[in-house]
Formats: C-alpha cells, sequence, structure tokens
C-alpha cells in the first residue's frame, strides 16, 4: 500500500501535505482501499471554517459512509469540484486527483501530525 514519505498523516486515515501558506487534504490509499468504490463525497465549502478533529464533510462509498475529519483549524480556500461529477477518484487516485479540499492554517498553524513511517506503523497494527 502506498504511504508517500512527503506527506503528514492522521489517525482517522486522512494526509496532509503543506505547500506555501496552503494545506491540501486527501483520504489515504488506506482508507480507500478499506471504502472500496466511492459513490459520492460531501466537501466543506470554500470559506467554511473547519476545526481539527471535528467532522467537515462525508465520504459515501458502496460499503458505508465515514466522516471526513479535518486536520487542522484554518478556512478551506478550495475544493475539488471535479469530484461531484467522478467522487470516485477520490479512492482511485486518492494522493493526486483525487484530494478533497485545501485549508489556510489558522493561528495554530499545522499541527504535528504522523510521519509516512508512523502511519505505516498504525496501519499495519490495525490489520494484524
Amino acid at each position: 500500500m502506498s504511504v508517500p514519505d512527503d506527506l503528514r498523516y492522521t489517525e482517522q486515515h486522512e494526509w496532509v501535505r503543506v505547500e506555501g501558506g496552503t494545506v491540501t487534504v486527501g483520504i489515504t490509499a488506506h482508507a480507500a482501499e478499506a471504502l472500496g468504490d466511492v459513490v459520492f463525497v460531501q466537501l466543506p465549502t470554500a470559506g467554511d471554517a473547519v476545526t481539527a478533529g471535528e467532522a467537515c464533510g462525508e465520504i459515501e462509498s458502496t460499503k458505508s459512509v465515514s466522516d471526513l475529519f479535518a486536520p487542522l483549524d484554518g478556512t478551506v480556500t478550495a475544493v475539488n469540484d471535479a469530484l461531484d461529477d467522478a467522487p470516485e477518484t477520490a479512492g482511485e487516485d486518492p494522493y493526486g486527483s483525487g484530494w478533497l479540499f485545501r485549508v489556510e492554517p489558522g493561528d495554530a498553524g499545522v499541527p504535528e501530525l504522523l510521519t509516512a513511517a508512523e502511519y505505516r506503523s498504525l496501519t499495519e497494527e490495525k490489520s494484524a
């Protein structure tokens, strides 16, 4: 399973890429595999305030509906509108064109998140 080393991860199976003053958020390959075929994605709206650890959207698959959690406090600056017409992209290319939303971090900045090695350990423990 793919776990890119240049990203940070949450225990809720989201990834974070920090680029300048913006943070891009998506689901991990582990989450995509567990979900199966993604059929619907409900994302926050640009301008929405999000709070670390709180639900800010949903991702629905043929197997289940799961909450999306904000990995940091901040303001949503963009959402991946392409997922409206092709939600399956979130599962098929989770680290690329399947990104979910972008956030401008609040005053607290980007919290300490799991490294790729720590996330690999977490997912290996859960699948063992």
